[in-house]
């Protein structure tokens, strides 16, 4: 550990925490200081999860210690974190969608007068939160009504609310587009002027030197280097995964074979019109395009998740029914969605079951579940795909982002899929897990398989496509070989006929 400065806010001592099987932190050391953004970064499972619910008095520790200043501080519950100064905003938003702004701000806390809530008081409040963290909203706003990004501002505002003199953000921008995480970036150093003490986990390796101040690399449970956020990404990368990754996006091209999809003028009246396009088998196609192009909508109605009003969409040169999931998957077609865990998975069932969830029915015999069967191809496709688990029986829960996106991934594999969707593939997980599912498409279309992968990463579109076709206002406007497409080219596309009239979102984190 380095020595204590007198700014010093938090100290965390040789912290030590298992479940059962697993040790989930090992003599971890970590220190904040006033005004300052420290970076916490790791691979998902590293333990980083386990560390701020620490603070945030969700686990208590083993061993070791927490020191708030020079004081020794035992953290059992919401309300000793609270009492320390300490707020956390998690990637999973802690708001009431069908409470106002206000109330949710102050929830549990209400001003009152009388006895009774002094609405007028309350409202007051939360605009002086809203306006110190740059949000234009009304504080009689219900919740449900707010996009991502105003839902992060509610979530800082409510910290601010608690005097909070840490504030510990877990994945902020993993949903933003580039103007947004531009605006929240703002915030976050007007907190840093301000004095609080920020904690910042992210898997964005570029955000770090851009915002942070020190970088605490935390490896297998074990805290492994506290070094500068000036670092070079290639060192962060070494220590975060102890090892060097020489390609970050490692494509293998394959020649391409026959149109394994084809789409032709797929229409849903307001949303997206006379959309075409094809995959080949070996081939992976990137859709690209600025936030609300239409990208997921289409993807949603070739599965057959969504309905649409015209066109055709033909597998294998057969034509696909339209909105019928169980068509599109015994046609061979498999979606990856964006939401994992709302749409991917079913997340208070195991491993196990989770990577069955496709062929439970094409493997049952007379009627009944191959338990046997199941188990063996869920056992041999969790071990291909290196799913870190204390066993197949593991709810999917617990697991990290990177190990529940292998088994989303999983179940299609064991389906023998031939046509494989993925919607945001890598968001949320960190680069030794991205290079991992990098390779695994490469397998994929070595196989003889097309992937059709939709990205707001435009450096990972680029890196990972044989061509890509990009969505303007719902529609193709152009598309692209890998030679000719640049992060320029694309963005021309992409805004192609975007008006003023629009959100003015940008295509992605990388441009």
């Amino acid at each position: 550990m380095s020595s204590r400065s007198p700014d010093e806010l938090l100290r965390i001592e040789g912290i030590r925490k298992t479940f059962p099987g697993v040790v989930a932190l090992d003599s971890v050391d970590f220190d904040l200081r006033r005004g300052e953004v420290h970076v916490l970064l790791g691979e998902n499972g590293a333990g980083k999860s386990t560390l701020i619910k620490m603070l945030s008095g969700a686990y208590t520790p083993d061993a070791g210690r927490i020191l708030a200043g020079d004081e020794e501080v035992r953290i059992h519950g919401a309300q000793d974190s609270e009492r320390l100064g300490i707020a956390t905003i998690y990637q999973e938003f802690n708001l009431v969608p069908d409470l106002t702004v206000a109330e949710n701000i102050f929830l549990g806390r209400q001003p009152r007068r009388l006895g009774m809530i002094d609405r007028k008081r309350m409202d007051a409040d939360a605009e002086v939160l809203l306006k110190r963290v740059g949000v234009n909203v009304s504080p009689r706003t219900r919740v449900r009504e707010l996009g991502i990004a105003r839902l992060q501002m509610v979530e800082i505002a409510k910290a601010l609310s608690l005097d909070a003199r840490v504030l510990i953000m877990d994945e902020p921008t993993a949903v933003l587009t580039s103007d947004e995480v531009e605006k929240l970036f703002a915030i976050v150093r007007r907190l840093r002027e301000d004095g609080v003490g920020i904690v910042f986990i992210t898997h964005h390796l570029e955000e770090i030197a851009a915002l942070g101040d020190r970088v605490t690399v935390i490896r297998d449970g074990r805290s492994v280097g506290q070094v500068p956020a000036s670092t070079p990404e290639d060192e962060l990368v070494r220590l975060m995964v102890g090892r060097s990754i020489d390609q970050q996006y490692p494509r293998e091209r394959t020649d391409a074979g026959e149109a394994l999809l084809k789409v032709e003028g797929l229409t849903r009246d307001g949303v997206f019109h006379d959309v075409g396009f094809e995959v080949r088998a070996g081939e992976v196609v990137g859709i690209a395009g600025l936030v609300g192009a239409g990208r997921t909508e289409v993807v949603r109605a070739v599965f057959g998740a969504d309905p649409y009003d015209a066109g055709t969409v033909h597998v294998a040169g057969a034509p696909l029914r339209p909105h019928d999931v169980n068509a599109a998957m015994a046609a061979g077609i498999g979606l990856v969605p964006e939401d994992r865990k709302g749409q991917g998975l079913v997340l208070d069932a195991s491993v196990e079951e989770n990577l069955g969830l496709v062929t439970l029915r094409s493997t049952a015999r007379a009627g009944l579940v191959d338990l046997k069967g199941q188990h063996a191809a869920a056992e041999r496709i969790a071990g291909q795909l290196g799913v870190r688990m204390a066993g197949l029986g593991q709810h999917v829960r617990t697991l990290s982002g990177g190990n529940q996106q292998k088994v989303v991934i999983g179940k299609w594999l064991l389906a023998n899929t031939k046509v494989l969707i993925l919607d945001e593939p890598t968001r949320g997980i960190d680069v030794g897990a991205k290079v991992e599912i990098y390779q695994l498409i490469n397998e994929l279309t070595a196989a003889g398989a097309a992937v059709l992968m939709i990205s707001s990463d435009l450096p990972e579109v680029l890196g990972m496509s044989d061509r890509v076709v990009v969505m303007a206002q719902g529609r193709v406007a152009g598309e692209l070989s890998a030679e000719q497409a640049t992060q320029d080219s694309v963005m021309a596309l992409a805004v192609s006929t975007h008006t003023n009239g629009t959100d003015g979102t940008e295509a992605s984190r990388g441009h």
